[in-house]
């Protein structure tokens, strides 16, 4: 089968290629699915880049959601059949024309839902949905999130908004802003404005903010810190500065704050199938009912995958890139 392969850690650009690979047998308690698209996360090329918490063994193929059609099922699979359409994320390998991935890691999708949606319904939408849980969050609070125009910050401002959860969406220019808008979503900051914090608090009125996440890391931390309310709870959830997060230990100790680390892929993998059918259930419901938009920047062909990669395209994209086995 063709797949988009890597033998070292590096550039993405540099280290992948088109390769020839065995077609994957699957376990006992798995399922072989021929892949229609897989999606590139910019977790896939952290990943290859060796930069991310999990590290395959190499030489390894790219890649860790899709949709696809169930080709074969393992002797102790219940519920999944052949001829099934399914999705996956938290998986492995999904850059090829075939993969494999635990039964339990599969989710049936509806013909409703269409396969440019299917096959990014799960990682981003499904963070998104397991941070609002995670953080407790409550129909009326306000969560402030920074880097809101990326995938996860698009959904988690979406899907708060469908559970009546106020969102303060932080970006870094007004393209940003427009990006947003386009998409139904309000309270939109761009950080780059001098008083954007005032805005911020124009915004909330006598409201406090319950939660923040930040994806950024370095300065923009103790932005977010600077804004939460007493007695709420800071999330990290990536860094995409590359820098240590700085945080001021007064807002920490007069707000008493809490602070958490959220690894989605980890909190999925663990999740009970029931609580992540409950979620995943949701998700279909949002994308089908037009709650939830899931935008897609480009379709290659495995073929592609160097232009697919590229550090430009990834930078600039407004919507996911997906590959089409």
């Amino acid at each position: 089968m063709r797949s988009a392969t890597y033998n070292e850690f590096g550039k993405p650009s540099d280290v992948l290629n088109l390769s020839d690979s065995p077609i994957p047998e699957p376990k006992a308690n798995e399922v072989r699915v021929k892949t229609i698209l897989s999606s590139i996360h910019n977790h896939d090329l952290l990943t290859i880049r060796g930069q991310y918490g999990f590290k395959p063994e190499l030489p390894a193929i790219g890649g860790s959601e899709a949709v696809g059609i169930i080709d074969a099922v393992g002797s102790d699979v219940k519920d999944l059949k052949v001829g099934q359409r399914v999705a996956a994320a938290s998986v492995q390998a999904t850059w090829a024309e075939y993969f494999v991935a635990p039964e339990h890691m599969i989710f049936s999708v509806p013909d409703e839902l269409k396969d440019e949606m299917a096959a990014q319904l799960i990682a981003m939408p499904l963070s998104a949905l397991m941070l609002i849980e995670f953080l407790d969050l409550q129909s009326g609070q306000w969560v402030i999130h920074n880097a809101a125009n990326g995938a996860v910050g698009k959904s988690l401002a979406m899907l708060a908004a469908a559970r009546d959860i106020n969102t303060i969406n932080v970006v870094r220019s007004s393209d940003a802003v427009k990006e947003l808008e386009s998409l139904g979503i309000k309270n939109n900051i761009n950080s780059s404005d001098e008083a954007w914090k005032d805005q911020v608090r124009k915004i909330l009125g006598d409201d406090k903010i319950s939660a923040a996440v930040d994806s950024i890391g370095g300065e923009s931390s103790n932005d977010l810190l600077s804004l939460l309310g007493h007695g709420g709870t800071f999330a990290s959830f990536g860094i995409m500065s590359g820098k240590p997060m700085v945080l001021d230990p007064t807002h920490i100790i007069f707000k008493q704050a809490t602070l958490k680390g959220f690894w989605g892929s980890k909190i999925s993998q663990e999740m009970s199938v029931e609580n992540k059918q409950r979620l995943i259930d949701e998700l279909v419901e949002r994308g089908t009912s037009g709650n939830l938009k899931l935008p897609v920047e480009a379709v290659f062909d495995l073929a592609d995958i160097i232009k697919a990669v590229n550090g430009k395209l990834q930078a600039s994209k407004n919507g996911k890139v997906l590959l089409k086995a």
